[in-house]
């Protein structure tokens, strides 16, 4: 590839800035060898052979539009024969390409040659002036208002073009013409003239405005415009920003060695050296011709864009030595080669990256013929070579191009600095005379600028860009060169945790940072995305989440299974547009594996506030009490945390991202003051488009000797401080007598519980004895068949040791051993009798009463609701009780379709302040 040394840095930093910055280098090319077309037919109309001209100007004020018409069709001309050269051969252009240096060598020797011979000997170009104004010296023959023919004075050609008769009447000549006198100066003093003086500093025009020298005396009086065209004028407005742009490019060429660095035998020598040589010899013969034009040639002509002064010459070439002819040839040959160097470039270079298939849609120009010329990218640079023509003016085109190549510079800058402040280990240059500051400044000095040179270009140019990188982003294209980017992103990461470490968040920065609990099923995929959708609709891509799950097994013999897990769960949250991280652990335990996740999940501040995890479905169903148990635990380790939970019930019934609710509430039941969390997740929701259109209602529960109203009150004001809007209604709770229903209820939960503990029981006998004597398997085939399936997220798939045992057991099987196990069998009628005369507790009767008599408070209010917020209560400290627990849950909930339980994490997340 000969065409990826300038991107390769910009590449190193990031893939999608190298192929952005790719493509401006290329355009920026492609502009440039529209620009030297332009400059070669310009040369070739105007100083070589004018009677070419197909399109003539109706008079003198209208040939600007002629002169581009003319330029459009002889650039077309001259970009159709310098494609064929270069699509039959590169070979062609290299053997030219010594001719064009010579002349451009020669050209610039004339220069100093003639600038050198102007101290004893100038060179005769006298302009004429009308006071002090330039005249245009081709439009008259003699610069003076009569001549002598004969013994006669008569009027010359120049009264003829300011007068509308012969005679001398003055009756009928421009009132300015007759005030003014017609002097002769010498457009080239010499280098000993003291003309710098003059020309030391600027003057900038406007269009149209006439080219004067100062230093003349005239009569300042209005002319005609009809004599306008007589003048020498400017043709553009001009300003130091323009002149920059329109300068620029004939500092781009510098860069040509690393254009063509694939043919160079070591680059990483070569292209330093030559390219430090070419910045000081370019900059020696820029700086030098600045100063020695300023100091021999005359103001007027040296804003003589066209040479119209000077008999329509080439400015320059009037100063060179021994003939103008020099300067004429060698600009019209230079500008040929460098159009056909370019054309020879630009495709190479869109050819290497459209072979880097970091830009999808580019890959049809990567190929080419047999040898590898490339065919294709030649007619795409030949069309967009085309556009810069039909522009056909120099002055439009040099800016665009500076653009491109700024921006290029612009990136190269940017990324030597920010790899070499990074100190990445794969940046290792050979040049030794380097710092980071110098490209800091090279890159300040490239955006300065562009916006110095056109404002409106510049805006272009990197809005350009940026839809590049946007694309490549977009197309997530990946190269074995690595991403620079990601060093600084891993550094300002490193930076903002470090921050974050100071302290706690403030109360009104707080947010839910949720790390989400899922389940896979059996072939590793998300059993309720729902999940993830509630997550995504309560984050809108804001803050922290974490998706964790946990694999039962151990580490060694799971870590196939665990990328898979990963790989699942990244593409769901990708469908549900989950912006966050996923995070699988392995552990012998699945309760285990969840406390993990919840210890050391997130890296410094930036840590998980809040966990979401599922309800244990089917756990009154199930024998199994392992379910309900990892639920629990989970639950105290929340609180331990001091973390913020989060249990949507029927969450396969909560809307998906493309549902929109257009009515209904949000119910909030605020039993218990949990921080004000209860309050928040119902206003972050509503931002989500899912429930944008929902009220808040928040429902409180007084008893009989509250004052409802006041209550009322003051929570309608207290959100009205909090800004939040919503509905308030306070339920009152009358005491009642306990119905037979919720006595009802209480003696089943505590019929089941101890039938339960007796299975249980007797399991963990038969368990002990099996794995001594596998003879007696037989006995015991009473096991059901979910003791061996597949759990839930939250259950554990180990027996759990229930120690109910004596604290001897005697683990030898005897014949009186075995009368004892029947005889407990024969007493199973008497167990289940036992059961049924089983009298409540009383304090779970009261509780299943608060439950109950809740729960038809809430179902009365809030059936309609879309979503209902309950405050969820804490497990019990004596773990005997759980399996009631769960069973007051169930009660609260009951007849709700959807429901989230909310408990809070032991702070305010929520304030006035906010």
């Amino acid at each position: 590839d000969t065409n990826k040394c300038i991107c390769f840095v910009c590449v190193c930093v990031c893939v999608c800035f190298g192929g952005a910055v790719g493509l401006c280098f290329y355009l920026g090319t492609t502009f440039a060898a529209a620009m030297y077309i332009l400059g070669a037919i310009e040369i070739f109309l105007k100083y070589l052979i004018p009677q070419a001209a197909i399109f003539h100007p109706a008079d003198i004020h209208a040939g600007s539009g002629a002169m581009l018409n003319n330029m459009r069709v002889y650039g077309t001309i001259c970009l159709t024969l310098m494609a064929v050269v270069v699509f039959v051969g590169v070979k062609y252009v290299n053997k030219f390409a010594s001719l064009f240096l010579a002349c451009v060598i020669i050209s610039i020797v004339s220069i100093y040659a003639g600038a050198i011979k102007s101290i004893f000997h100038p060179p005769e170009f006298p302009i004429c002036m009308l006071g002090n104004r330039t005249l245009v010296r081709d439009l008259f023959d003699v610069c003076g208002k009569t001549v002598v023919v004969g013994n006669d004075t008569v009027p010359s050609q120049l009264w003829k073009n300011f007068c509308s008769s012969e005679n001398s009447s003055s009756a009928h000549c421009d009132e300015y013409f007759l005030q003014n006198n017609v002097t002769e100066i010498q457009s080239i003093p010499g280098l000993a003239s003291g003309i710098i003086k003059e020309n030391m500093w600027g003057d900038y025009m406007d269009k149209g405005q006439i080219l004067e020298k100062a230093s003349l005396s005239s009569v300042d009086v209005h002319g005609s415009m009809e004599t306008f065209g007589f003048y020498v004028s400017a043709d553009i407005a001009t300003s130091f920003t323009l002149l920059v742009g329109i300068f620029f490019p004939s500092a781009t060429g510098i860069m040509a060695g690393s254009n063509r660095s694939g043919d160079l035998r070591d680059a990483q020598k070569s292209i330093p050296i030559g390219t430090i040589l070419a910045i000081t010899t370019t900059s020696l013969v820029y700086f030098s011709s600045v100063v020695l034009f300023g100091a021999c040639i005359e103001g007027v002509v040296l804003r003589d864009k066209f040479g119209d002064a000077v008999s329509k010459n080439l400015v320059v070439g009037t100063l060179s030595w021994p003939s103008p002819w020099v300067i004429v040839i060698g600009s019209f040959f230079s500008t040929v080669g460098a159009g056909l160097q370019s054309l020879t470039g630009a495709p190479r270079l869109l050819q290497a990256i459209a072979k880097d298939n970091i830009i999808p849609f580019l890959r049809v120009f990567g190929h080419g013929k047999a040898n590898g010329e490339p065919t294709w990218a030649l007619l795409l640079t030949g069309l967009i070579a085309e556009l810069g023509i039909l522009i056909a003016s120099l002055d439009m085109v040099a800016p665009i191009l500076s653009m491109f190549f700024l921006m290029c510079y612009l990136f190269v800058n940017l990324a030597c600095a920010v790899q070499t402040l990074l100190r990445t280990p794969n940046w290792r240059p050979r040049f030794r005379y380097y710092h980071w500051a110098l490209s800091f400044l090279g890159m300040s000095m490239c955006l300065a600028l562009m916006f110095i040179s056109s404002w409106y270009y510049a805006i272009v140019a990197m809005g350009i860009a940026g839809m590049i990188y946007k694309y490549i982003e977009y197309q997530g294209a990946e190269k074995e060169w690595g991403d620079g980017i990601r060093g600084l992103s891993l550094s300002a990461a490193r930076y903002a945790l470090l921050r974050l470490e100071a302290g706690p968040p403030h109360t009104k920065n707080w947010r839910p940072q949720l790390l989400v609990l899922l389940k896979l099923d059996e072939d590793l995929h998300v059993k309720y995305p729902r999940m993830l959708t509630f997550a995504s609709q309560l984050k809108a891509g804001k803050g922290l989440t974490i998706v964790g799950s946990v694999i039962q097994g151990n580490f060694l013999e799971c870590y196939g299974e665990t990328q898979a897990s990963e790989q699942a769960i990244k593409n769901m949250m990708e469908i549900e547009r989950v912006k966050g991280f996923c995070q699988v652990v392995v552990a012998s335990k699945v309760r285990e594996g969840i406390a993990q996740l919840i210890q050391s999940c997130g890296l410094g501040g930036m840590k998980h506030n809040t966990v979401v995890m599922g309800w244990p479905y089917g756990w009154r169903q199930s024998e199994d009490p392992r379910a309900w148990k990892s639920f629990i635990n989970t639950v105290r380790c929340t609180t331990a945390a001091h973390l913020a939970l989060m249990v949507p019930k029927n969450v396969s019934f909560y809307p998906s991202n493309h549902e929109r609710f257009s009515d209904g509430y949000i119910d909030v039941w605020w039993i218990v003051h949990d921080g004000g969390m209860l309050m928040l997740l119902p206003f972050l929701l509503k931002q989500h488009k899912v429930w944008r259109k929902c009220k808040m209602r928040i429902f409180t529960v007084a008893q009989m000797d509250d004052n409802s109203i006041q209550m009322k009150k003051d929570l309608a004001t207290f959100l009205y401080q909090l800004r939040l809007e919503a509905e308030v209604e306070v339920v009152e709770m009358h005491d009642s007598d306990i119905s037979a229903y919720t006595y009802e209820r209480t003696l089943m939960m505590e019929q089941r519980s101890q039938m339960l503990k007796q299975m249980r029981l007797s399991s963990a006998e038969r368990d002990r004895e099996v794995q001594q004597y596998s003879l007696v398997k037989c006995l015991f085939c009473t096991y059901t068949v979910a003791d061996q399936q597949m759990g839930s997220l939250y259950s554990d798939e180990e027996e759990e040791t229930i120690e109910v045992l004596p604290e001897k057991t005697q683990m030898t099987w005897t014949n009186e051993k075995i009368e004892a196990e029947r005889r407990n069998r024969s007493n199973a009628p008497e167990n289940f009798r036992e059961l049924i005369s089983i009298k409540p507790d009383q304090s779970n009767v009261r509780r299943m009463h608060t439950a109950v008599k809740l729960n038809e408070v809430i179902v009365n209010k809030s059936h309609d609701a879309r979503l209902v917020l309950l405050n969820m209560p804490g497990p019990p400290r004596n773990p005997e009780g759980d399996e009631n627990y769960m069973e007051f849950l169930e009660v609260l909930t009951e007849g709700l379709e959807r429901v989230l339980l909310v408990r809070g994490g032991g702070r305010e997340v929520i304030t006035i302040y906010s």
